[in-house]
């Protein structure tokens, strides 16, 4: 066992959340990254996007150390004349490096955050309520962990939909190896176990 070491424990499990998100847009068309395959629009390349924003935002902004400092924010960036849930989705003249690129540059600005600051390093969320405003580095950082891990739980899904690809991680796709035919067959099982409990 090695010597306990906090940071990067939880370094370790961001960075596994965001090569997830990376990862679920190889190989995909324009169209495809960004199709929209809920009710509510949610879409792989929104996604990735969402969560840079929350990084540059939370890892930054928070903690006195905002990205947008010399050249002015996107459109989309959190004000008050955003349109509403615009850094959700992208634009036609967003391409997909763009967007990974800032995504990519954000974890440069959040690693230097997390490498500069202690865990127990006060920042101010302006956004939050006045009363919870005042928050550690560490609180921070676990907020930012489950937000970048739920939203590459919310790829697995998409991108399944979108072609069928499933797994955790590159390299890492903790699936049983069985073929097409068993998860066919498995899934038939499952929509009758699901009829027969629902009547």
């Amino acid at each position: 066992m090695s010597e306990p070491n906090p940071k990067a424990d939880l370094l370790r499990y961001l960075q596994e959340g965001r090569d997830a998100l990376v990862w679920k847009l190889d190989g995909l068309s324009d169209y495809e990254v960004r199709r929209p395959l809920t009710p509510t629009g949610t879409n792989l390349l929104g996604l990735v996007k969402h969560v840079a924003g929350v990084e540059l935002a939370y890892l930054g902004d928070t903690f006195g150390r905002p990205f947008f400092d010399a050249e002015p924010p996107p459109s989309w960036w959190y004000t008050e004349e955003s349109e509403p849930n615009s850094d959700m989705w992208a634009g036609a003249d967003e391409s997909r490096e763009q967007i990974v690129g800032l995504y990519r540059q954000a974890w440069e600005h959040s690693n230097s955050t997390i490498a500069t600051l202690a865990l127990d390093a006060i920042g101010h969320v302006p956004w939050w309520p006045a009363e919870r405003q005042k928050v550690t580095l560490h609180h921070i950082l676990v907020r930012v962990i489950a937000d970048t891990q739920r939203h590459a739980g919310h790829a697995d899904i998409v991108r399944e939909l979108t072609d069928g690809s499933v797994g955790y991680l590159q390299g890492k796709e903790s699936m049983p190896p069985e073929d097409q035919a068993w998860w066919e067959g498995h899934r038939s099982r499952l929509e009758r176990v699901a009829r027969e409990a629902g009547g």
